[in-house]
């Protein structure tokens, strides 16, 4: 969307959010019957990983993994032809949400080394052939909010100085709000992931992705009336979104906490030449703190704190060249993409859980 650089400061910032908000009530009907869906988060990884190579904002990394999911959701739509649909929703996402300069060039793509290693070559008539096709069935619209499009609005008011960590007063705000962005960038990429997010609005998303973040990071009060004002959203109008946020961390917590557990298992058995074997420790369960805003969210404190160039979504852990094809299958050298996809009769829904790896644990702060 043509919205100008840090528009949540602005003086326009509230008519901006109401728009938003209000587009978001129009958008179009997700219903999870897509035979390949058990493929979405490769291609949702897949996108990652190319826009983060390019350096593209937020918003249009998520637009283009909604528009996949919305045309996954209306055509059948084979393993070959999701190569070129998922590339050509990037594109137009960024054509959509990036200055001009910014968008990936065709050349580009085809240097990069997961084309490579997935036998891909896109050509200039195919993209457009499917761009259009895209633009067909999204009727031109391309005015589709997502959470990207709020989470900075909420995020303008997300640590106040009179918030408490951990019952204290808090004794660096600025480094208190890095470490909010950071969490609240984390749990976005986790929505991301998991088509089950898309039952829920845009905002609301976002506005769980920021009290999950407060809870991570032991503030008080957890959804404080100024979130909620601000929001429209109440503490138990988020919790069902907030659960699956905290649920998928703890897994990535945990996985953390067994690798670096077997870390030193390993050497030790190389030293001694006997197995040794660890056991990661049970993270709490989570249910029983969201229903009870005023509890703070309880994590093992970690060793190490985050650095400033910290991102932590499972995505960044790959490079350009170690993607490969699920199933093992390739792509010829240059395929054709035809576009007489033919919409698909009623499929039952598929769950798909989220299995994010989250590449060390989770840091919590100083006061």
């Amino acid at each position: 969307m043509e919205l100008e650089d840090q528009w949540w400061k602005g003086q326009l910032a509230a008519d901006i959010y109401q728009a938003l908000r209000f587009k978001e009530l129009k958008l179009p009907s997700y219903k999870g019957q897509s035979p390949q869906l058990n493929l979405r988060r490769y291609f949702a990884d897949l996108i990652a990983i190319i826009s983060n190579r390019f350096r593209l904002c937020p918003a249009a990394r998520h637009l283009a993994v909604y528009l996949l999911d919305l045309f996954m959701d209306r055509y059948d739509v084979t393993l070959q032809q999701l190569h070129m649909v998922s590339l050509s929703c990037l594109l137009l996402a960024s054509k959509f949400e990036e200055r001009e300069d910014r968008v990936p060039k065709l050349e580009t793509l085809n240097s990069l080394g997961c084309m490579s290693s997935m036998n891909l070559v896109l050509t200039k008539q195919g993209l457009l052939h499917m761009e259009l096709l895209l633009l067909e069935t999204f009727q031109w619209n391309l005015y589709l909010p997502t959470a990207a499009h709020f989470i900075e609005y909420y995020l303008s008011i997300a640590v106040h100085e009179g918030d408490l960590h951990d019952g204290w007063p808090m004794t660096c705000l600025e480094k208190t709000k890095v470490y909010m962005a950071k969490y609240a960038d984390y749990f976005l990429e986790v929505s991301l992931q998991d088509h089950v997010f898309l039952c829920f609005t845009p905002s609301l998303v976002a506005a769980a992705c920021v009290a999950s973040s407060r809870l991570i990071l032991h503030l008080s009060p957890t959804w404080p009336p100024r979130l909620q004002c601000l929001t429209g959203y109440t503490w138990e109008n988020l919790v069902p979104c907030a659960e699956k946020l905290l649920v998928a961390h703890d897994s990535d917590v945990k996985e953390a906490n067994k690798q670096k557990c077997q870390q030193p298992s390993q050497q030790q058995q190389q030293q001694q030449g006997q197995t040794v074997f660890h056991s990661s420790g049970q993270a709490a369960t989570v249910a029983q703190y969201l229903h009870q805003p005023s509890v703070q969210y309880p994590q093992q404190a970690p060793q190490s704190a985050l650095a400033p160039n910290h991102r932590p979504a499972s995505y960044l852990n790959h490079s350009t060249t170690s993607l490969q094809a699920p199933n093992g299958s390739q792509l010829g050298s240059t395929q054709t993409i035809s576009a007489s996809l033919d919409p698909k009769s009623n499929i039952p829904n598929r769950a798909y859980q989220v299995s994010m790896h989250y590449s060390c644990t989770a840091p919590c702060f100083d006061r």
